[in-house]
């Protein structure tokens, strides 16, 4: 995700340089079959152009508006995540005491329990990113095309493609832990699973008594909804009928514009035609130059068809790859470092030893 107020114009240049060249391509051909080859009658009237265009506007900003909604409430959501892990560890700092011990613990068990259930806790946050992070059919697309796989290549790094997440997890969790999590299919379901049976211990342990217990079963249950949501967003793609129409229609209209502009183009410079004619210094080197080049004025429409091309495709293209918020992108919730700022915050909180150092940026992104 960038950090910059302005998104590098270069950055995006380069992203959408190979369809640049394809709309100086496709605005081209009816120029040269327009002006060089004669094909005067080839053009499309601008007035049902100018409708499908703003039909097309609608709907690029209805999967627009749709994708950045849906990116909204995965922030929102991980927020949520932040929220109840602050409050989590609070209540684990200060509800595990001695007041109803069957047996007393000196503070080093004391600590070594709250530590356990924080670690126990960021493992579940690791889980869940590294779930998150899981391909889906409809995510192909952010590896598939050329110029995501390289952007990807060159500017930035997803951790959970480069270590796997039994490593991640390992060192949070006991080896009768890890070989109970893993031989489930949703590991972060079972590590809230083992933090409630352990919860369910020290309330029998006298270590936590029935309201403090509640209490912080209830947070589990935060836990659960909150991973529910995040998976809701992450195993329902955005509509793929209006996913494929929204492409279909994009790609009418870029096709359709190269000839609905020539014609304007050719009329603006049988207009300047007309007021050089009635100059006087017709014989001028300026005069025959200028005389050319409304003659040729048609040719002029290319890099304005390439213009308008580029400017609704690259509109639906952020969409696109703005519609699944935990695929691994740039344009990605930054899951990989809210988790890591997380786990530094909630093991401050208990004074745990040996920080995890904040993940660094790269390229102004950070996962």
């Amino acid at each position: 995700m960038y950090t910059k107020r302005i998104f590098p114009v270069r950055v995006i240049l380069r992203w959408t340089r190979r369809h640049i060249f394809l709309f100086l391509f496709l605005g081209l051909i009816p120029v040269v079959l327009f002006d060089v080859l004669g094909l005067k009658w080839l053009h499309v009237p601008w007035l049902p152009l100018g409708v499908l265009g703003t039909a097309v506007a609608f709907i690029v900003s209805f999967k627009n508006n749709a994708s950045y909604d849906r990116l909204w409430e995965a922030r929102k959501i991980w927020g949520g995540i932040v929220n109840a892990s602050r409050s989590w560890t609070i209540m684990v700092k200060d509800f595990i005491n001695n007041d109803h011990a069957t047996r007393i613990r000196n503070d080093e068990e004391l600590q070594a329990i709250k530590r356990e259930l924080v670690h126990r806790h960021v493992a579940w946050l690791t889980a869940l990113r590294y779930q998150l992070r899981q391909e889906r059919p409809w995510e192909m697309h952010l590896k598939s095309k050329k110029s995501n796989k390289e952007f990807k290549t060159t500017n930035f790094i997803v951790c959970e493609d480069n270590t796997p997440v039994q490593d991640a997890i390992k060192t949070y969790i006991s080896e009768a832990e890890f070989k109970e999590v893993f031989a489930k299919g949703n590991q972060a379901t079972q590590l809230i699973g083992i933090q409630s049976k352990r919860l369910k211990e020290l309330k029998q342990e006298g270590l936590i008594e029935d309201f403090r217990h509640m209490e912080m079963t209830n947070m589990l249950a935060e836990f659960y909804t909150l991973q529910g949501k995040s998976e809701r967003i992450k195993n329902f793609p955005y509509p793929r009928q209006f996913a494929t129409l929204n492409y279909l229609f994009v790609w009418i209209f870029i096709l359709l514009i190269p000839y609905g502009i020539m014609e304007e183009f050719e009329s603006f410079g049988d207009k300047i035609l007309h007021l050089l004619n009635e100059h006087d210094s017709q014989t001028s080197i300026i005069h025959r130059t200028q005389e050319f080049i409304a003659k040729h004025f048609v040719w002029f429409s290319v890099p304005f068809s390439a213009l308008i091309s580029w400017v609704f495709h690259t509109m639906e293209v952020i969409g696109e790859n703005t519609e699944n918020p935990f695929e691994g992108g740039p344009n990605d919730v930054p899951i990989t470092d809210m988790s890591r700022g997380i786990e530094i915050d909630i093991r401050q909180l208990i004074d745990d030893a040996e920080i995890p150092e904040p993940y660094k940026w790269i390229n102004d992104i950070v996962m």
